[in-house]
């Protein structure tokens, strides 16, 4: 099986059964996807509470009728994502360019010429496992983007292979700030999702979001401040079912300070929050809703 030693042998079966899945056309997998939904939702019932309970405190001005249906919604996009996602490991250079669209690649070259490290920073809205591949089948540099592995090792194998099939190349979360300094020098684009939960005890920056005091990652903009890097957001838009169009927007160039207030040393990190947060409410049934990421509460100070 592709000469993966770290793979158990019961594994075998599921992992040609998924990358014979993936062979199918995408019209054919949004069949599945439409089933997988009435499943997950209407049968299993996969994480509805916490998707119920995320919605109620993001959006408490809506009704109770808006936000059940922005949670059909959520499920529906959501199967979409997971076939899309299984679709990448056998997807096409050709047919990913036609299905993502960067509108305004130019902010991005522009650093890249200068012969920079461009950081943007995404997160688990719409496509999210697309971005990276979309960059480095339709970037003239290399595109590259930093992971957290998975602990079951059919799982991380398969991804690995999946993430990397069209020529992106993946760095591992513990080895981030070795390879940018081994690598400082080299014009490239490295992509984060930066909206993911830190462990409760590597949490050092809190802000409101969405209502709720939340706390975020600072690592990008560390990143920034010590290499001198531009960081970018990056604003992810479904714009029809398997079509998305990507939009960079400018946070920093890496060189102009930003504007530290008294409520915090992190302005990179709340301008990505603010951005983000602007994302959500423009599309809410596009963010990823099924995760804990208000598990940890604010200590009072």
């Amino acid at each position: 099986m592709e000469n993966n030693k770290n793979i158990p042998p019961v594994y075998y079966p599921i992992w040609f059964l998924l990358k014979g899945l993936s062979l199918l056309p995408l019209p054919v997998l949004y069949v599945l996807s439409d089933f997988l939904y009435f499943v997950v939702y209407y049968l299993v019932g996969y994480r509805k509470k916490v998707v119920i309970n995320n919605l109620r405190n993001a959006f408490p001005e809506k009704s109770v009728k808006e936000i059940d249906q922005i949670s059909k919604d959520f499920y529906k996009q959501f199967m979409d994502v997971v076939v899309e996602i299984l679709k990448l490991r056998s997807m096409k250079a050709s047919e990913m360019e036609r299905r993502i669209v960067f509108t305004n690649q130019e902010l991005l070259d522009n650093f890249v010429q200068q012969g920079k490290t461009v950081i943007t920073m995404g997160s688990h809205s719409a496509n999210w496992e697309w971005v990276l591949s979309a960059g480095a089948v339709q970037f003239n540099f290399p595109a590259y983007g930093i992971y957290k592995p998975l602990n079951n090792p059919f799982f991380e194998a398969f991804m690995l292979k999946t993430r990397s099939k069209l020529g992106a190349k993946l760095i591992k979360m513990k080895d981030t700030l070795r390879d940018f300094a081994s690598n400082r020098k080299m014009p490239r684009v490295v992509a984060m999702l930066s909206d993911q939960t830190p462990l409760k005890s590597e949490i050092t920056f809190w802000t409101t979001f969405l209502n709720q005091d939340t706390p975020f990652y600072t690592g990008a903009e560390k990143l920034s401040e010590r290499f001198k890097y531009p960081v970018l957001f990056l604003d992810v838009k479904r714009t029809s079912r398997g079509h998305y169009a990507l939009t960079f927007e400018q946070i920093t160039d890496g060189t102009s300070a930003l504007e530290v207030t008294s409520e915090t040393d992190f302005p990179i990190t709340v301008a990505f929050a603010q951005k983000l947060e602007a994302a959500i409410r423009r599309a809410p049934a596009d963010y990823l809703w099924t995760h804990k990421r208000w598990k940890h509460k604010r200590p009072n100070l």
